[in-house]
């Protein structure tokens, strides 16, 4: 009876919009009140007791940190009824805890589940990045050329001007640097102050949001997220771990990575067929936000599969008990 224990994305792909779902949901009520523990927390609390549902022998590879910062979805953590298949899960019960604090747009929960072992298990330390978006042959940017280079590469690439390319970068003063090379292209630089799951997933759909390439350090596990949405809508990116001292190179090593200098591709990251759930929080470019109606909770969720390459939408609108 093998097949009860295969990977079959398709029926395990509502269940995971349904955990997504659930912690944009649970989040919602904090939009604007200026508490990000709060705001995380409770999607945490949702994703985790949805998660447990599922009839999945799963572990968290992509957490909240490691065991000791974090009580729930931690790393290595097991989730869901220990019934079904052993699964890999990475998320990010609320990316942008800071937009959602604030009430700014793009803040998304996010969930990637794939078979055990296809995710690279990445250590919390910062990651160098570079992505684009569907349709262009291997290799067209590379991590080893210069920002402005990369620009102009995809621009001859697309055929266009480098004043028609947009850039997203997550705006930090260790980019400025980056971002005054980029300006000598000509080329529009869209910044965002957090979320660089969604800054990746943006260059999916330029047609959509407008946004060619991402690139820019951030963090390694979000690279990995970004990587499992990028497996399902088409696209490349391109990780390298970055290491400040020997402490993170020592997470890595304990992480099982032994050359600290790879360049990881988004088949690298993810190696087996995933799938991937985001539900909008506060309105952006990707999904809109949680609707507030009078007993009635509305919320968008992406859902895609990396062997069909399907993208749904999915509109769940909740009646709230009014208290």
């Amino acid at each position: 009876m093998s097949q009860t224990t295969d990977f079959n994305d398709r029926m395990l792909s509502l269940g995971l919009a349904r955990v997504s779902e659930a912690a944009a949901m649970a989040s919602a009520r904090l939009i604007g009140r200026g508490d990000e523990k709060a705001a995380d927390q409770a999607a945490v609390n949702a994703m985790r007791e949805q998660l447990n549902k599922l009839d999945i022998k799963g572990v968290v590879v992509i957490g909240e940190g490691e065991r000791d910062e974090a009580p729930m979805l931690y790393i290595g953590e097991e989730v869901g009824t220990g019934e079904g298949p052993e699964v890999d899960i990475a998320l990010d019960p609320l990316e942008g805890t800071t937009l959602t604090a604030k009430d700014m747009p793009n803040a998304l929960t996010v969930i990637a589940m794939g078979p055990r072992g296809s995710m690279l298990h990445a250590p919390d330390v910062y990651m160098e990045k570079l992505a684009i978006g569907p349709g262009y042959r291997k290799g067209v940017v590379t991590l080893d050329m210069s920002p402005s280079e990369r620009v102009s590469a995809l621009a001859a690439a697309r055929g266009c001007s480098t004043t028609d390319i947009t850039v997203c970068v997550l705006e930090r003063p260790r980019h400025q640097a980056m971002i005054d090379e980029l300006r000598t292209t000509g080329c529009a630089i869209r910044l965002i102050t957090d979320g660089d799951v969604a800054g990746v997933i943006h260059c999916a759909e330029p047609e959509v949001t407008g946004i060619d390439m991402y690139m820019g350090q951030g963090g390694a596990p979000e690279g990995v997220l970004a990587a499992a949405a990028l497996k399902c809508m088409g696209g490349q990116i391109f990780g390298k771990l970055l290491f400040r001292n020997d402490d993170e190179k020592a997470r890595a090593r304990k992480a099982g990575i032994t050359n600290l200098d790879r360049v990881y591709t988004r088949d690298d990251m993810v190696t087996k067929d995933v799938i991937f759930a985001a539900t909008g929080v506060t309105d952006g470019s990707i999904l809109p936000g949680i609707k507030r109606e009078p007993g009635f909770l509305t919320a968008e969720t992406i859902l895609m599969r990396s062997k069909t390459g399907s993208v749904r939408r999915m509109t769940y609108r909740n009646p709230v008990k009014q208290g």
